[in-house]
This record gives structure tokens, C-alpha cells and sequence, in this order.
């Protein structure tokens, strides 16, 4: 589903990501997930008479990391009370910060070298969970609601970005960034299956170089792939209003991920939703210097950083695939060492990609792996052999070309594989013949025969090679 080429999607996020903290932001209640309802509460967090918050200081320095990983000013901070009316918090207001954020003015570089605003990454408490029964899951129509307060006072930061994104591919990339940015700071365990890690997406459309149009917020959207499914069906819908004389109103909207659609929920276009005034039991937060330089000093490498490296090293651009899913699946330090051991750039970044998807696969030793794909490169293992040999390296180490020989592979003879084209040719003569007709994909199910007729030994790129140049003989 996409927009006609004469209209641009415009999108911005709102991500809420919970601090790996080990107790609540205001309380000393643990912050764990998967507890018995209503077990981790306690006169702060539900908001008793007479109950005081105390700020968690490793809360401010998670939120600081983060705000420097996204090259954020660190500014002084005023928290404030978001007034509302609603069952997931006990005392119908929520701690945050309103107009003076701590994280201000930053960005985030996304693969592809775009460049994202991040407008500010403020601090707030999470609140509590409702489970509505029956009516489709949403409030209106329950039969009835729970809620557990367990998550009401864990801390937040929410990251909102600048209307920078224009795709839901890009939304995609930016939300798998940012996730790769709060696991290598450890700012968060960003788990999205768990609620850790939540996203609001603001969507409108527009004709090019028009002005920017009304838009609507998709309200917790709990995977990747949700998120760029709900980013395209409200892009089209806000399309097709339009393109019929109606408007789009401003309103949340839910992902309905069974119908693949968004509904409705509250409009937003009479009043401002909550009513905000200053916090008055928690004084403003003044970042020092000295803890934003130490937080400065200890940052790790980040994503943007750790794919230029690896790039420079396998001499590609950082956006290349192999690249990307390294440093996503933590194997940029296995695929650089291994080619600072001399083995093919290339052919490591394939196997990071495509071959140690697994458990353990950080395990490989460098050498190892250099090795391999050193073996590769010489003709001595298949590609279909080296995949096999790497599944032993992973689950037991050792030394791949001892690996080899004791599974008994070894290079095919060329007129041997010869032979095994023309039998393959000959017992499937009606495929062969669609083939040289102009049929390109049959020639990967006879290059799959001849890969079976020899038990994986063949190279497949080789085999098609033959096929390619038998093809172009019998056409003349």
C-alpha cells in the first residue's frame, strides 16, 4: 500500500523507552516486569495523601546517556504534573516534564546518512496497565477493566523526533536505530514485546511542496512491523479522504493488527488533552557539568560509529546490508577482527548476514573465520560447504579446514561437474529446453539437481556459470 508519486507521507515519532533502572523513578519499588498485579506498588507510586516522591538519581544519569548518545543539550529541567482523567494512574496526574525538558535539540543518523531531529527526550513516570475485557479490547464497550499499577511510576524517557521522516521504511529504520542506540548505551533493555520500548506515530499527508497537513497519532505500536503496516493504511486512508472532497480530523488512532487497519479513537481537535502546572514536591533538575562530561567521556561506541568502522575496514559504504545487520546483531567486532585476520571482507559480511542468525554465534573466533572464507575464496570449500562448516564453528569451534577434510569435502573436478550438468540436462530436457527459451528462473532448479546429484559439493555459482554458457552455445 502506498501514495500516489505526487504525495509525501510526513511522519514523526514519539517513542517511549523504560530506563533500566532497578527500582521506580520516584519510589523504591522494584521496576521488573512479569510480577503478580498490583505487587509493586506502595504509597508513592499510587499517589497516597501525604506520600513524597524522591527523584532516582540513576534515572537522570540513564536519561543524561541517553540524551548525549542523541546529541542532545543537556538543560535544566522543570517536572510538572500532566493532569488527567483515566484508570492507569491512581492519582489522576502523571510526573513529568511539560515545557522545560532535560534532553533538547538533537539527532539521530540513520544508515543511510539521513539525519532525524530529535526535538526533545524528556523524563517521566510510565503509568500503570489496563486490561479492558470484551468489546474489542478498548474501553469503550469493555464488559469490564483491570488494571495493575506495577508499572505506574517506572521511568520513562520519551524521545519525540521533528517531522523529518517521509516513508515508513524510514520510520523503520529510525525506531531500529534508536533501539540499537538505548541497547549499546544500556540505557534500556528496549524489549517492545515487553512494553519497554512503545512508539506513537504522527502521520499526514500532503501534495509536494504543499504545506504540512492535519495529522493523526497511532497510539502504541508494539513492533517494527506493526509500525510500518499502520504508517502506510493511514497514509492511503488520509489520501483517499481527500482525494474525495472530505478532511482529515485530528484524532488517536488504534493499529487493529487482525483487520490491518487503524480506527478511531478521541478526537483531538477542540481542546489541549491535559492541564499542566509545575510539579511543587520536586525542585528543578540542574545537570552538572562534571556528570555530563563523565557520561561523555564512558560512551560506548555507538551504531553510526561502529558500521563506519566496519565499512572502512570491509571497504564498502556503512548503509551496505552485511553491514547494518553486524552491528543490529552485535557481530560488527567478530566480522572487523576477521578481516584484520585477512579473510575476504565480502564473504565475512555474507556469513555475518546470512549464515549466524544463531545463538552462539558471537562465540566464532576471528581466525576461524578469516580461515573459512579464505577457503572459500581458493575454490577449495563450496558455499553450500563453508555454511556447513560454520555451523560447526558455532557449535563446537575448531579448525575449519580440519573441519573439511573430516566431512570430506573437497573441490569438485571440473570435467566430473561437467558430466553432472549434461546428466542433469538430460533428465530434465522440458526445463533445459524453457530455459533456453528465455525462462532465467528454471536455471535455478537445474542448478538446485545438480547441487543434490552432488551431495552439496558443486559450487553453485559455478554450476550456473556452466548452465549461463551452455545456453549462450546452443542459441548459436
Amino acid at each position: 500500500m502506498s501514495v500516489p508519486e505526487d504525495w509525501e507521507i510526513v511522519i514523526g515519532l514519539e517513542v517511549h523507552c523504560e530506563l533500566a533502572t532497578t527500582t521506580k523513578l520516584f519510589c523504591g519499588c522494584p521496576n521488573l516486569f512479569g510480577d503478580e498485579p498490583n505487587t509493586n506498588v506502595c504509597p508513592v507510586c499510587l499517589g497516597l495523601p501525604g506520600s513524597l516522591p524522591v527523584l532516582n538519581e540513576k534515572a537522570v544519569e540513564l536519561a543524561l546517556r541517553l540524551g548525549q548518545a542523541l546529541h542532545c543539550a543537556a538543560k535544566r529541567g522543570v517536572f510538572a504534573r500532566k493532569n488527567y482523567f483515566y484508570p492507569d494512574m491512581p492519582k489522576d496526574y502523571q510526573v513529568s516534564q511539560y515545557d522545560m525538558p532535560t534532553n533538547v535539540d538533537g539527532y539521530l543518523d540513520l544508515p543511510d546518512g539521513a539525519r532525524i531531529g530529535i526535538e526533545r527526550a524528556h523524563i517521566e513516570e510510565d503509568t500503570g496497565k489496563n486490561t479492558h475485557v470484551g468489546g474489542g479490547g478498548r474501553i469503550h464497550g469493555a464488559e469490564y477493566s483491570l488494571v495493575d499499577y506495577n508499572r505506574a511510576g517506572i521511568p520513562l524517557v520519551e524521545i519525540v523526533s521533528r517531522p523529518d521522516l517521509r516513508s515508513a521504511d524510514d520510520a523503520r529504520d529510525c525506531v531500529n536505530e534508536l533501539r540499537a542506540i538505548l541497547l549499546a548505551t544500556r540505557v534500556s533493555d528496549a524489549k517492545m514485546e515487553e512494553g519497554s520500548m512503545r512508539v506513537d506515530a504522527n502521520v499526514s499527508v500532503r501534495k509536494r511542496g504543499d504545506e504540512l497537513g492535519t495529522r493523526c497519532e497511532i497510539k502504541n505500536l508494539n513492533s517494527v512491523r506493526s509500525l510500518g503496516r499502520a504508517i502506510e493504511y493511514e497514509a492511503s486512508r488520509q489520501v483517499d479522504l481527500i482525494t474525495s472532497g472530505e478532511r482529515v480530523r485530528q484524532e488517536t488512532r488504534h493499529w487493529d493488527e487482525e483487520a490491518g487497519r487503524t480506527r478511531p479513537g478521541r478526537s483531538k481537535e477542540q481542546a489541549e488533552d491535559y492541564r499542566y502546572f509545575p510539579e511543587p514536591d520536586l525542585v528543578p533538575l540542574e545537570p552538572e557539568a562534571d556528570l555530563v562530561d563523565h557520561i561523555v567521556a564512558t560512551m560506548p561506541a555507538l551504531p553510526n560509529d561502529r558500521r563506519q568502522r566496519l565499512a572502512d575496514a570491509a571497504g564498502v559504504t556503512p548503509n551496505t546490508s552485511g553491514v547494518v545487520v553486524a552491528v543490529a546483531r552485535g557481530l560488527d567486532d567478530l566480522a572487523f577482527a576477521a578481516i584484520s585476520e585477512r579473510g575476504d571482507p565480502a564473504r565475512v559480511l555474507t556469513h555475518v548476514e546470512h549464515n549466524l542468525a544463531v545463538d552462539g554465534a558471537d562465540a566464532v573466533e576471528p581466525i576461524s573465520l578469516a580461515k573459512l572464507t579464505q577457503l572459500e575464496v581458493s575454490g577449495a570449500l563450496t558455499a553450500t560447504q563453508a555454511k556447513t562448516v560454520l555451523a560447526e564453528l558455532v557449535e563446537h569451534g575448531g579448525d575449519p579446514e580440519a573441519i573439511a577434510n573430516a566431512k570430506g569435502f573437497e573441490e569438485m573436478d571440473t570435467s566430473a561437474l561437467d558430466a553432472t550438468v549434461d546428466e542433469v540436462i538430460a533428465a530434465y530436457a522440458d526445463v533445459w529446453t524453457k530455459y533456453v527459451a528465455g525462462d532465467d528462473k528454471a536455471v535455478q532448479f537445474l542448478t538446485g539437481q545438480v547441487m543434490r546429484s552432488t551431495s552439496g559439493k558443486a559450487d553453485g555459482k559455478a554450476v550456473m556459470a556452466i548452465f549461463q554458457e551452455r545456453r549462450r552455445t546452443s542459441a548459436h
